[in-house]
């Protein structure tokens, strides 16, 4: 009899258990007893270690059936958000994101899932069929008054792909994301002064020289970072991924993101001292660590952390907050005049000579509209009509 069967043994196929049963799906500590009706039961095994059986379901349950009653006796609710959200980032669609995607994704689920409710229990532990876009509009709304609606907008997006990935795979019936309005968010186009990235720039490069641990001391990269986001209108990740190989006869091969043309920008002084200064203090960190150097042009990065292994481009993030915040805390810049690491590509295009196609072409832009996000110039344009 299948009742005699002990907790943790391998299952064996039976022949009393019934038909529309995959029995190689039944889950772990559950078992059939044909006796009478025939029932199904669980064993688990008490404080003191005895095994007990407890009757869960008659003989005409099913497998859904079965697993829904076992992850409710383990404190599993199958209904709340806080499990259609495990099940989301356990699946293969979730891990075959990108990494910022994901990161981005985790995010917000720590956000949602912990959020304090009325019902003195947080959203996580609500029912998704309690969710309607009126509830999810409350909640976006709530965040942007906060003064954060990026925050809020990302949070939406997370849950319109939850809820449709829920749906598509029955966990859910319905995406109450869908229609909500996104909070309005400030475009942030600024356009730091020349003055202002000279002053920031001599401040980085002067800092830079410092010993790694010094007050005062910042990574001794990043002025040479913001003179190639400038000159080559590059964004931080295309810095962080400058290798040997971009360096050309020519000038410097970008290698730009975001479906971004490449472009060559010609080597002119001020381009080569800033190549330069990189690959010396990449030499100096190599020769100071012992590092293999890399045989491969394409594997010798130009930019390098401090232990001579790859920057992230996270990493180069978190030293240019810190770059800024010593910056306006010393009065080098005001906090009027903070600006970030991508509005130098901003200011390289802006500041390019020419007409709107050479601007087009230097920044790799594959549209007008995109060049509209980052030329913050003003065209001069002639009178009309005659010369009287």
């Amino acid at each position: 009899m299948t009742g005699k069967k002990l907790e943790g043994t391998r299952r064996r196929q039976s022949d009393t258990i019934p038909k529309h049963i995959d029995q190689s799906r039944l889950p772990k500590g559950v078992y059939f007893d044909p006796r009478g009706r025939g029932r199904w039961y669980a064993l688990s095994r008490d404080g003191a270690g005895r095994q007990r059986r407890s009757n869960i379901a008659d003989a005409q349950a099913t497998l859904s059936e079965l697993h829904r009653i076992m992850e409710q006796r383990q404190g599993i609710d199958r209904e709340t958000l806080r499990y259609l959200a495990d099940q989301f980032h356990q699946s293969a669609q979730y891990k075959n994101l990108e990494v910022k995607t994901r990161k981005d994704y985790d995010y917000c689920r720590d956000l949602a899932l912990n959020m304090p409710t009325k019902l003195g229990k947080p959203l996580g532990d609500l029912a998704t069929r309690h969710f309607k876009p009126a509830l999810v509009q409350r909640i976006v709304d709530k965040i942007a008054a906060e003064g954060t609606p990026a925050k809020a907008n990302h949070l939406l997006r997370y849950l319109r792909r939850l809820f449709r990935w829920g749906i598509n795979r029955g966990y859910c019936d319905s995406n109450p994301a869908q229609g909500v309005e996104s909070a309005k968010e400030r475009r942030l186009r600024r356009l730091p002064e020349l003055d202002t990235i000279e002053r920031l720039t001599a401040f980085a490069r002067e800092r830079g020289q410092r010993s790694r641990g010094e007050k005062g001391a910042c990574a001794p990269y990043l002025w040479i970072v913001m003179e190639l986001a400038y000159i080559c209108r590059l964004r931080g990740i295309e810095i962080v991924t400058l290798t040997d190989a971009n360096a050309i006869t020519e000038g410097v091969m970008t290698n730009r993101r975001k479906g971004s043309r490449d472009n060559i920008v010609r080597w002119y002084p001020r381009l080569r001292a800033a190549w330069q200064a990189a690959t010396d203090l990449r030499s100096r960190i190599w020769s100071a660590r012992s590092t293999a150097i890399p045989t491969l042009p394409e594997r010798r990065l130009l930019i390098i952390a401090a232990d001579g292994g790859e920057l992230r481009k996270s990493s180069l993030d978190t030293a240019w907050q810190r770059l800024i915040k010593m910056a306006i805390e010393e009065e080098v810049i005001s906090k009027e005049e903070r600006f970030g690491l991508h509005d130098l590509k901003r200011r390289g295009i802006t500041d390019t000579q020419g007409t709107r196609h050479d601007k087009q072409e230097a920044s790799g832009h594959r549209s007008a509209a995109m060049l509209d996000v980052y030329d913050l110039s003003i065209p001069f344009v002639s009178h009309p009509g005659d010369n009287r």
